[in-house]
């Protein structure tokens, strides 16, 4: 399997993932100019869509991408998709025929309600859910939700590779310095990202060692992460998802601020 970014809009990704004979899956295309140009560029043959939730900048290029390759459309079955007519769950395998690739379906709700990833092997397509650095707001699920969703995450192999559907990193990486300032990974990693950024080169992906290792977002049981977000809300957390759910609302707070 290859996997390449086809840049969409301002700062969102679009997977393009190839397997046999020149054969390739669209992960999430918001925009269709883009994808059809890398298309005819590496001269690929598209042979699926692949849709983690609904919003617009996923799922916005669908239509004319099918006007000139009527592929089958899998997305959330909790979810309007256009175009879509293979609904997947949890516990669902998708074979894109002639891709000779095979991902697994996880229910990831927490950024949208049906929100849903795909796993193969050591590479995970989690639209919005995870980020390289942090992880989605949540427009429509609750943060019980999207701690459940990320725990699954967070148990697959360390060595799996993050794809997700936006370049945020480096805005991550400065929230993750505030839970964490003395982290020397972090600061690490904030050089090395941003000289990638520098270079015009995107950060994404990155591997679940680095995310559990740097992202506050998957570190809900970290002492000195929990006393942060204890000394945010002023007072005593009990349970990891309110831990989780009080860094939500800290980086929501420091959005909006602006």
């Amino acid at each position: 399997m290859q996997v390449y970014p086809v840049s969409a809009f301002k700062d969102n990704y679009v997977w393009i993932i190839q397997g046999e004979e020149r054969r390739v899956a669209i992960v999430d295309p918001g925009e269709a100019a883009p994808v059809l140009e890398a298309i005819e560029r590496e001269n690929t043959e598209p042979v699926a869509i692949l849709v983690t939730h609904h919003h617009a900048d996923h799922v916005g290029g669908i239509a004319e991408i099918r006007d000139r390759f009527p592929v089958p459309v899998f997305g959330p079955a909790h979810e309007s998709v256009p175009g879509m007519d293979h609904p997947l769950r949890e516990g669902d395998r998708v074979e894109p025929e002639g891709l000779g690739l095979a991902f697994e379906v996880l229910d990831t709700p927490g950024h949208t309600a049906g929100h849903i990833a795909y796993v193969h092997r050591e590479a995970l397509f989690c639209g919005d859910t995870l980020f390289t650095g942090g992880c989605g707001k949540l427009f429509e699920g609750t943060p019980r939700q999207m701690f459940e969703s990320l725990e699954k995450i967070r148990a697959l192999p360390e060595s799996t590779w993050v794809y997700c559907g936006h370049e945020y990193t480096l805005d991550n990486l400065d929230f993750a310095r505030q839970v964490e300032p003395d982290s020397d990974a972090i600061a690490r990693r904030i050089t090395g990202d941003r000289e990638r950024r520098d270079a015009d080169r995107p950060t994404v992906p990155a591997t679940l060692e680095l995310e559990r290792a740097t992202n506050p977002f998957l570190r809900w049981d970290v002492p000195a992460v929990r006393e942060a977000a204890e000394a945010y809300v002023d007072g005593r957390l009990r349970q990891d998802w309110e831990v989780f759910a009080a860094l939500r609302q800290w980086k929501d707070d420091i959005d909006a601020a602006g």
